[in-house]
């Protein structure tokens, strides 16, 4: 299933509900709409709804992890994050998720008495498909999982280094190119 985002907000509440297998195409999009939402001076808290979710790539955990740094130091909160399945509870504790986010099922949010979640828009995916932004975006969400821990700093220097240097590269291949 093709991944989605949609977004809404009630009272200053803000809701991002994931739906399906939610990719790096999908983080433009997510960006730009937590860059608004944490500019916008009603804000107050950010749900994360992952109940209808099959699977998050890590630039998107990477997205997700710099969302709840921001907030945490807009409000002095972290966020609050819905997960139901075992998988990728998993997946978020493995990374570190529990120490960025408030971590519940839907059975504890309910018990929390908690905003209704409201309903939303859906965010558009592909916006910002240039190989250099979403390069950029890649390395950026890698390098916020790596400083969660030292777990993610291993599983991930690889993947940031070689990204890297591609990135040093690219200006070199470009004025070839144009000689």
């Amino acid at each position: 299933m093709q991944g989605s985002i949609c977004a809404g907000d009630f009272l200053g509440t803000h809701v991002l509900r994931f739906h399906g297998d939610v990719r790096v195409n999908q983080c433009a999009s997510l960006d730009a709409y937590c860059d608004r939402m944490l500019r916008d001076p009603s804000f107050h808290a950010v749900v994360v709804d992952l109940q209808s979710t099959e699977n998050l790539d890590s630039t998107t955990l990477g997205c997700l992890a710099r969302l709840s740094i921001r907030v945490k130091k807009l409000n002095k909160r972290v966020p609050t994050l819905i997960c139901d399945s075992d998988n990728l509870q998993r997946v978020l504790s493995s990374m570190g998720f529990q120490d960025v986010f408030m971590m519940v099922d839907r059975a504890a949010y309910d018990a929390l008495s908690l905003p209704a979640l409201p309903d939303g828009i859906e965010l558009p995916a592909g916006t910002d498909l240039a190989m250099e932004s979403t390069r950029a975006r890649v390395i950026a969400a890698h390098k916020q999982l790596m400083a969660m821990n030292e777990h993610n700093a291993e599983a991930f220097k690889d993947l940031v280094a070689a990204l890297e240097q591609e990135d040093c590269a690219q200006p070199i291949c470009e004025k070839a190119d144009a000689s």
